[in-house]
C-alpha cells in the first residue's frame, strides 16, 4: 500500500483549503480546496513560489517569527493566526514535523465553525 497515496487522498478530500510549505517558505503542495480558493491569485500556478510574496509586510514577520517558534522546541506546533468572521472560521498556522519531531515545514489550518448543514448519514 503507497501511503504518500493515502496522505495525498486525505489532503485532497479535504473542504478546506491545505497548503503546504517548506522550511524556505516555498509552497510544496496546494489540495484541490486551496487552488480554488486562491485562484484568483493564480491558484496551483503558486506551487514553487513563496509563501512570503502572497502575504503584506506585517503577515511575512509573523509567518517567520512563528517558523522561528516552532524551531525552538517539539512541543511548539501549533498557532492561532486569524479570525475571519465573513467566513466563520479560525486560521492556525501548524508545524510539520519528522518521525524524530525534526521541523521539515509547516501549513495552514483551516476550522469552519459554521454547523454542518449536510443530514446525518444521508446516503440514500
Amino acid at each position: 500500500m503507497d501511503m504518500m497515496k493515502i496522505y495525498k487522498a486525505v489532503l485532497d478530500a479535504d473542504r478546506a483549503a491545505v497548503v503546504l510549505c517548506s522550511l524556505d517558505h516555498t509552497i510544496i503542495y496546494m489540495n484541490p480546496a486551496a487552488c480554488e480558493r486562491y485562484a484568483k491569485w493564480g491558484g496551483e500556478k503558486l506551487l514553487g513560489r513563496s509563501l512570503l510574496d502572497c502575504h503584506n509586510e506585517h503577515s511575512r514577520k509573523m509567518i517567520v517569527k512563528i517558523l522561528d517558534w516552532f524551531s525552538e522546541s517539539k512541543d511548539n506546533s501549533i498557532v492561532y493566526t486569524f479570525k475571519n468572521v465573513k467566513e466563520n472560521k479560525d486560521v492556525y498556522m501548524v508545524a510539520l514535523r519528522d518521525e524524530n519531531g525534526e521541523l521539515i515545514g509547516y501549513y495552514e489550518k483551516h476550522e469552519y465553525r459554521t454547523p454542518e448543514t449536510m443530514k446525518l448519514y444521508d446516503i440514500e
